[in-house]
């Protein structure tokens, strides 16, 4: 007996170790054509492959888990803030988008956010980091813009290089513009137009000066660049016939619509009903009418006068400057552009070329007028780089100015008045910082944030210090020509403004006269702290209250 037990246990052994043994010494003892040795083989067998099945379920199991982790991994979408149903995020825009955005930003401590706009999925970019991701790394994928009813109707499709989708359009309208419009050699053929309307603005502040009454900085500054982009445009302002002031208006018309939030934007399902979208039709129709009256004689008139000694202009010619829509006559069998395409490139020229430099030149004038002692170093040193006995400054005259330069870049970080950069979106799925942005997504860089986000700036970031940007600044290497991501108030990439040659020209030359020719003041009863630099948002974001100063002529 108990060697009977000895031997079971050896084969419990054995069926624990290598089972096949232990089968094969019960079959021995027993009769091969018994039941009982049928059940002994069967049994084991049938436990073994459950056993296995079981085992290999398990492992498919958790292979698949595995795989769809590291898929749900790849896929991971940006984080996003607890929505409202319907509105998802929009309760949390302000009427200052770029600060409640900056706001949201810091308040969920991420600089990649994926909000829903009613029914518009918004990627948010508030570094530095995830904005070289999208205008550098991934600029291929968010070349194109999203749809707006708005500038469909009012930019003709759109056809201009702002708002006009990626694609062989975009591109040779954009290569028309670097080529013939705004290269460097086109912005310095206008040098005459530019002294000669900074020097009629320097004769109607010294009327005031001599009057001893405030001017409305604001207003003289947009009505400056009004003149000036007509000028560009169409060879002279039209002051006398008003149609300078139709122009201006109609700009200021436009500009909210074409850069706000617009609502049938956020909910497109809503056009469904028609309502929305014939109201927002409607408006913007009546705004292309309007643009059709002014554009259409004009250039019509240029077709008639338009012959071939107009192309021989010669920069040291100022009687045979070309202006833009002569250019576009030119070159319109070349590039095959239309009427419509004409109109809606002249556009671009008067939405960048007006409310854009007027907005940086009175934000600039409002900071050094809070800052005297700055104010009085730039006025030292423009007043020392123009010759002596010359009456206003030139061009020339801006080449030994940094500190100039550096007070415009300063205005530009702190003040950027194109905040979020013209919105992109992803036309197929890639991944940043490790998430997934699907392809439909729109793209908003806040560059007002980056610029004023102490992680990427030494000195105070919220304070204005143009000396950040001189030799022995921790900011002298900085540019804002798309390379340095932490300053972008001309964006970056495919997408880059292509009239930032053109306006800093034009704010080099009225700052430094502006400074050069007058001491300032402010109205009486009014405080330096009492300058208020609230913004109005828009297409530009411009100073919500009107910037009154007195002139003084300066003392020699």
């Amino acid at each position: 007996m108990a060697r009977v037990q000895h031997k079971s246990t050896s084969l419990a052994d054995r069926a624990l170790y290598k089972p096949e043994l232990a089968m094969v010494s019960l079959a021995r003892q027993f009769d091969m054509a018994s039941p009982q040795a049928l059940l002994l083989l069967i049994f084991p067998l049938a436990l073994v492959l459950l056993l296995a099945r079981h085992s290999l379920a398990r492992w498919f199991r958790a292979r698949g888990q595995q795989q769809r982790k590291q898929l749900d991994h790849r896929r991971r979408l940006p984080p996003s803030p607890p929505a409202l149903p319907v509105l998802g995020h929009l309760h949390l825009v302000g009427s200052l988008p770029h600060v409640s955005l900056r706001n949201l930003a810091r308040k969920h401590g991420t600089d990649l956010m994926l909000l829903r706009l009613g029914a518009m999925p918004v990627l948010v970019a508030s570094s530095p980091r995830a904005a070289e991701a999208v205008m550098r790394a991934h600029d291929h994928v968010f070349a194109s813009r999203p749809h707006s009813l708005v500038a469909e109707v009012v930019l003709y499709g759109p056809s201009d290089v702002g708002f006009a989708p990626y694609g062989e359009y975009w591109r040779q309208a954009k290569k028309l513009v670097i080529t013939h419009l705004l290269s460097v050699k086109k912005v310095q053929s206008f040098r005459h137009a530019r002294e000669e309307e900074v020097g009629r603005v320097m004769g109607e502040i010294g009327e005031a000066a001599a009057a001893g009454v405030a001017v409305d900085v604001g207003d003289l500054l947009s009505a400056f660049t009004n003149d000036l982009a007509c000028r560009a445009v169409m060879g002279e302002s039209f002051r006398s016939e008003g149609r300078n002031k139709l122009f201006r208006e109609l700009v200021a018309d436009t500009s909210p619509p074409l850069g706000g939030f617009n609502v049938e934007e956020f909910f497109p399902f809503l056009a469904r009903f028609g309502v929305l979208s014939k109201v927002v039709r409607a408006k913007s129709e009546r705004l292309r009418r309007r643009w059709d009256e002014l554009l259409e004689p004009l250039i019509d008139a240029h077709e008639r006068q338009y012959d071939a000694a107009t192309a021989t202009a010669t920069e040291s010619d100022p009687k045979g400057f070309v202006d833009f829509v002569d250019v576009l006559l030119s070159v319109s069998e070349e590039y095959g552009l239309t009427r419509e395409q004409m109109k809606a490139l002249l556009l671009d020229v008067f939405f960048a070329g007006i409310e854009t430099s007027a907005a940086v030149l009175e934000y600039t004038i409002a900071e050094l007028m809070r800052r005297p002692h700055l104010m009085k170093k730039l006025q030292a040193e423009v007043r020392s780089c123009v010759p002596k006995g010359q009456e206003a400054v030139t061009e020339p005259d801006l080449a030994g100015m940094a500190y100039l330069r550096a007070v415009i870049k300063e205005s530009l970080r702190l003040h950027n008045v194109t905040p979020l950069v013209a919105p992109r979106i992803s036309m197929a799925s890639c991944s940043i910082d490790g998430y997934t942005v699907p392809a439909g997504v729109r793209v908003l860089i806040n560059s007002w944030a980056i610029g004023r986000d102490a992680r990427f700036w030494e000195e105070d970031a919220e304070e204005f210090v143009p000396e950040r940007f001189m030799g022995d600044g921790s900011a002298a290497h900085v540019n804002f020509r798309g390379n340095d991501f932490q300053f972008l108030p001309f964006g970056s990439g495919r997408r880059m403004c292509a009239g930032m040659n053109f306006a800093m020209a034009i704010v080099e030359l009225m700052l430094a006269n502006f400074v050069y020719c007058f001491d300032w003041e402010l109205p009486p009863g009014k405080e330096r702290q009492d300058i208020d630099m609230t913004g109005v948002f828009g297409l530009v974001v411009n100073r919500k209250e009107k910037l009154l100063l007195v002139p003084k002529f300066r003392a020699c």
